[in-house]
């Protein structure tokens, strides 16, 4: 059995249970930003689907992959974006070394 139960996203909604003001505040937030506006929702779909390997949420890797199909984007362009999160995400890593030199060179003196 995995922490992670596929059935699990379908229950999503459910979390308005206990907190229906903050789910509803929540919901309509999420549907707001995914309209069409300056990005379309294909390019916002591509950027969902990079931020959610980015912070490793496999119920949102799983609904992405199928809405930026739906929304016709290739497999190419999946990978693509996956990609732009592990540039920004290991690019991201290595610039706190930054302030790992500049602490340890602290220490050092």
């Amino acid at each position: 059995m995995s922490h992670y139960e596929a059935g699990d996203l379908a229950k999503f909604p459910g979390i308005a249970k206990d907190a229906p003001e903050l789910a509803k505040a929540f919901f309509d937030y999420y549907g707001k930003v995914f309209e069409e506006g300056a990005l379309t929702a294909r390019e916002k779909a591509l950027i969902a689907l990079a931020v959610a390997h980015a912070v490793q949420c496999p119920y949102c890797i799983e609904a992405y992959a199928a809405t930026t199909l739906e929304q016709g984007c290739s497999k190419a362009e999946q990978m693509e974006a996956v990609h732009v999160a592990c540039a920004i995400r290991g690019g991201a890593t290595l610039v706190h070394g930054v302030q790992m030199q500049r602490h340890a060179d602290k220490l050092s003196m």
